[in-house]
């Protein structure tokens, strides 16, 4: 059986640009897919900064208010559901250094272990190495695979998300990527990796399958075709056949 892969695509908005400065996460978005498929689970929350106002210019990005973060709940207060849907798998996002060095700072703010970049995605440099010298923001990458993204006005974490869900298939390998089988990671009881750009070959079979027709039902066949007019397809084709 083919190992059970999650990743988890994901977004932040943040009162500014700085983590280190003491910027902070004011919303996480996130989208999980199971062996590449959506499984229906998605994350999201707006988080109380803590006193960090948000900055003009990341207002103007994401239109989320000091007044509106005022009664939302603080990192800490969110800690066990963000480790239950973060917990495991790899994790997406795009430009991921930003997004990791938020979250990482917000986790040793609590005295928690950084998360490895072991286990991080970064679609930015993928897209980079796919695509050299063009543009390859989101957006940009939206319209290059023809994702809609017209209902995004201003950027929001679990929208973002789920754009780049689609955009993260298309750029790894296409959105049918895992409807075929790769016989070498399914005997190695090893999942593909996840951003190598690969589509997996569907197995062929050593053998192959025994005609369905037998001679029986063809006689059939060709009894029923001598009822039809002479100008049917099936006679045309029948004879066209039986000349070979």
């Amino acid at each position: 059986m083919q190992e059970r892969l999650k990743e988890i695509i994901f977004d932040t908005e943040t009162t500014g640009l700085s983590a280190t400065d003491g910027d902070r996460i004011i919303e996480i978005g996130a989208i999980e897919l199971i062996n590449r498929f959506p499984s229906g689970n998605s994350y999201h929350v707006y988080l109380n900064p803590q006193g960090r106002d948000v900055h003009p210019d990341a207002l103007q990005i994401h239109g989320i208010s000091n007044e509106f973060l005022s009664d939302k709940k603080t990192f800490e207060q969110v800690l066990t559901e963000f480790d239950d849907f973060f917990g495991e798998g790899f994790l997406v996002a795009h430009n991921a250094s930003f997004d990791m060095g938020f979250l990482n700072a917000e986790l040793q703010r609590l005295g928690r272990t950084a998360i490895s970049n072991d286990r991080v995605i970064d679609t930015l440099q993928i897209a980079r190495r796919k695509f050299p010298g063009q543009r390859n923001s989101l957006d940009a990458l939206c319209n290059r695979f023809q994702v809609d993204n017209s209902h995004r006005e201003k950027h929001g974490a679990l929208l973002d998300s789920e754009l780049l869900a689609e955009v993260y298939l298309e750029l790894t390998g296409g959105r049918q990527a895992t409807l075929g089988l790769d016989e070498s990671k399914i005997s190695s009881n090893q999942p593909t990796s996840p951003g190598d750009g690969r589509v997996n070959q569907a197995r062929q079979r050593s053998e192959p399958l025994k005609p369905r027709l037998t001679e029986e039902v063809l006689a059939q066949h060709k009894e029923f075709i001598k009822t039809l007019g002479d100008d049917a397809i099936w006679k045309k084709t029948w004879a066209g056949k039986t000349r070979h």
